[in-house]
């Protein structure tokens, strides 16, 4: 069975507790495999069988729902929202921009049309599910606001001539056209009823047609019993009634919600904020003439014209040009790349100095953008086993809401109160008891967290991988490549004989001739401190030893002790030199001149600029800091006196990894592994949270759970305060919600009574209720304000650290 998965818009999704309608229906669908929606983004993850369906017809089946659904969660001018995940084989431009394929698979037409046409082309806002339509969260919370002002207007007219208008308020007036009280209070609660509380009627039938119980079904009993049993009251002569309960009831419902609305919009800053960074047009060579189209009509093979200033519309390869082009906004590299014939481009990139001729690879879902945006939205969706007991406890809370409101009538009617009182009890019960809190409170803290994550250049690959880094007590860190630079660098010179510039003059020029990454750091170091070139001759190398040359007729030997030996050299004093250095971790490599030594050049893998303090941030919450290493023992040493790590397991075989990690955890910690090799995989699939570099390799990063996208280890810090913080806004959330429920039910039951006289009003119950949600998704909001440790910027002088802007760095491992 094949399995593949796609991100859809699902617009219209207004509460948390109605997820289930759209995970239910899909999942008796053939070919659907899972589903995981989220009302906070609106959208929905689905995994599916491409054999048996394809997005057409998951797209076909969300609008069957009742919801809207554009396609695919992706930017619109990317590619067509219909889009199937784009064939990397060159097609026709015609064969891309035919309605509901898109950027199709290749060969993959007609799925829309199984059970129906496909829905027609949206705009690129709709698209990304922000503006446009109905469906949109924008105009979602603009619909619920138009609601509530039509109810909040009559609520309030209907109120006077209520009996709390006339008793409690005094007021007088006697209704217009000679019609009685109630009579008047119904014809003016019919535009709240059959318009402003029509969205919950709606829901309540969706969910109970995907044979679920949500927060609609609560809201539409209690208005439609409070209704009905007036509206029969008023009908067969008059009596007690509920329209100012019923109308003021859902303005309450309806002002939260439209506040709650607001508040979920920050939620997605961080997707927002990605989506913007591809340009929506591009410059296309066609028949050698440039041409601008929108970037969703790009197709691979198309020739692109990427002028100065402009930004890369899709991922390509340069064919003709050279150029300087800044990746910051999708890498974290903070300086601009080269760019010549055969390098790869970036869509989102800007060009800075030259014109480049590419030919575009990539386009459409397929694009690095494309697929950040989908990697953190699947996070953003996912839910980590805590949220799906959470979703189980709001099914019932509703079964129990309605049993409760059902016994609080029967009771109340037993207890001899008359139908009216037990009526209100009732409906104050099933009102109060809406589980939207409860419902919330997970998925907005994880969207807040994923989103805070993206801006830093930390992906979270699902909500148990967000939530598991708070409970990570042990950081264990490959050595070279993570901590390290991967690179050696000269870090000790050492001269007898001569003065420094001179021997390095000498051996620079050695090391010109010779391939080895010893020599090539030799040279970058002397060129770095300006030693002047010169002349060469007679160079030869002499595998395993090193290298030997005549410059300015002097014979110069760079090599090891077997070299220096095999050619008589007397070291001296430098030979007691050239073991000391080589006893702390580094490799010392030998300098003689005309037969006698002059030198010991001292070379190490240097330690990147962000470790020392990656190390220290991680000390600071609490965390032991372990490094795991092939090096020898003095090496692994060296490095983790120099920044600070508590533990170092060397000279550990690529395959013995996974069971260094595995004895951590039965020693009882809990252990995040931080890797980017082939060699690391293992191991990260191992350790309770896997952490990849970005810079590593594919499979590294396909085993992982979380992506350091700026490959900096200082974000290994980021990425557990993120869970930690997270984590503590999903608990402070959940005990609200639990909380707020186990002491409003009972007042609202009546079993205070007749204290707390003001909470039996299911007016006041819908206020409270509305609160309570609005707490929640404030609260995890708050969750923006979290401290992390700030970016250390290449080329900042030392001692000196800053935050840059967010941005969306792109991991190697899905260019």
């Amino acid at each position: 069975m094949k399995r593949q998965s796609t991100v859809l818009e699902v617009g219209g999704l207004h509460w948390a507790t109605s997820e289930p309608v759209i995970e239910k229906t899909l999942m008796r669908q053939a070919g659907v495999l899972a589903v995981e929606a989220n009302a906070v983004s609106q959208t929905a993850t689905v995994t599916y069988d491409p054999d048996e369906t394809s997005v057409a017809q998951l797209v076909s089946w969300v609008n069957d729902c009742g919801y809207h659904c554009a396609g695919q969660s992706v930017p619109g001018h990317l590619c067509h929202p219909m889009a199937e995940p784009a064939s990397t084989e060159a097609r026709p431009p015609d064969d891309t921009r035919t309605g509901a394929e898109g950027h199709g698979t290749h060969g993959d037409t007609g799925h829309g049309d199984k059970d129906g046409d496909a829905p027609t082309e949206q705009s690129a806002q709709e698209a990304m599910g922000h503006g446009g339509h109905g469906g949109s969260m924008a105009d979602m919370a603009r619909d619920m606001r138009n609601r509530f002002l039509v109810a909040a207007v009559l609520s309030v007219v209907i109120l006077f001539w209520s009996p709390i208008g006339r008793e409690v308020l005094g007021f007088t007036v006697p209704a217009p056209f000679g019609l009685r009280d109630e009579v008047f209070s119904l014809v003016l609660s019919l535009p709240v009823v059959f318009y402003s509380a029509w969205i919950f009627f709606d829901g309540a039938y969706r969910a109970l047609k995907a044979r679920t119980l949500d927060m609609m079904v609560l809201v539409a009993v209690a208005v439609g019993a409070g209704w009905l049993y007036s509206l029969v009251v008023t009908l067969t002569g008059g009596g007690e009634v509920f329209y100012e309960a019923v109308t003021v009831l859902t303005t309450f419902v309806l002002l939260g919600h439209w506040l709650e609305m607001r508040a979920r919009g920050g939620a997605n800053d961080a997707v927002r904020t990605l989506l913007e960074l591809a340009p929506s047009q591009a410059v296309v060579l066609r028949d050698g003439e440039p041409v601008e189209v929108p970037t969703s009509e790009v197709v691979v093979g198309d020739l692109l014209l990427v002028r100065p200033g402009s930004k890369i519309p899709v991922d390509a390869v340069v064919e003709e040009g050279e150029s300087e082009v800044d990746e910051s906004m999708v890498t974290g590299e903070s300086m601009p790349v080269d760019k010549a014939p055969g390098a790869e481009l970036i869509g989102a990139s800007i060009n800075t100095t030259g014109t480049l001729r590419a030919r575009a690879t990539k386009v459409g879902a397929d694009t690095a953008l494309a697929q950040i945006v989908k990697m953190v939205q699947e996070a953003q969706n996912s839910k980590a086993p805590g949220q799906r007991l959470a979703d189980r406890a709001a099914f019932w809370l509703v079964f129990v809401a309605l049993i409760g409101g059902g016994a609080t009538f029967v009771i109340w009617m037993l207890a001899g109160a008359g139908i009216a009182l037990a009526m209100l009890f009732a409906i104050t019960v099933v009102v109060i008891t809406c589980p939207d809190a409860l419902g919330l409170a997970t998925p907005t803290a994880i969207m807040v967290g994923t989103g805070l994550g993206a801006q830093r250049g930390v992906l979270f690959k699902n909500a148990t991988a967000l939530e598991g880094t708070a409970r990570i007590d042990t950081v264990v860190l490959d050595k070279t490549g993570t901590l390290t630079k991967g690179e050696p660098e000269v870090t000790d010179v050492v001269v007898a004989g001569m003065s420094e510039e001179e021997m390095l003059a000498l051996v620079a020029a050695v090391e010109r001739e010779s391939e080895h990454p010893l020599a090539r750091a030799i040279e970058t170091h002397a060129a770095r401190l300006g030693v002047p070139g010169r002349e060469v001759s007679e160079f030869l190398n002499v595998p395993g030893h090193g290298a030997t040359a005549v410059v300015d007729g002097r014979r110069v030997l760079v090599g090891n002790l077997r070299l220096m030996a095999k050619e008589g050299v007397d070291l001296g004093d430098l030979a007691s030199r050239r073991d000391e250095l080589a006893a702390s971790g580094r490799t010392a490599v030998l300098v003689a001149v005309d037969g006698r030594g002059v030198g010991v050049i001292a070379l190490a893998d240097a330690a990147r600029e962000t470790a020392a303090a990656a190390v220290a941030a991680l000390h600071e919450s609490g965390i032991e800091v372990v490094m795991l290493t092939g090096d020898n023992e003095a090496t692994a040493r060296r490095i983790a006196e120099q920044l600070g790590i508590d533990t170092v397991i060397a000279e550990v075989l690529p395959g013995d990894k996974a069971e260094k990690i595995a004895e951590l955890q039965q020693a009882g910690k809990t252990v995040a592994m931080v890797g980017d090799g082939v060699n690391d995989a293992p191991a990260l699939a191992k350790a309770d949270i896997g952490i990849a570099i970005g810079a590593g390799t594919d499979v590294a990063i396909e085993t992982a759970d979380i992506v350091l996208m700026r490959s900096d280890p200082l974000d290994v810090s980021v990425a557990l305060r993120i869970g930690r913080g997270t984590v503590r806004k999903e608990r402070q959330n959940l005990a609200w919600a639990i909380g707020y429920n186990a002491i409003a039910l009972p007042i609202a039951a009546g079993v205070f009574y007749p204290a707390f006289g003001l909470m039996l009003r299911p007016e006041i119950a819908a206020l409270s209720m509305s609160g309570s949600t609005v707490i929640v998704t404030v609260n995890a909001l708050l969750l923006k304000r979290l401290r992390l440790p700030a970016q250390h910027l290449p080329g900042a002088p030392k001692g000196v650290v800053e935050e840059p802007e967010p941005t969306a760095p792109v991991p190697a491992g899905i260019r």
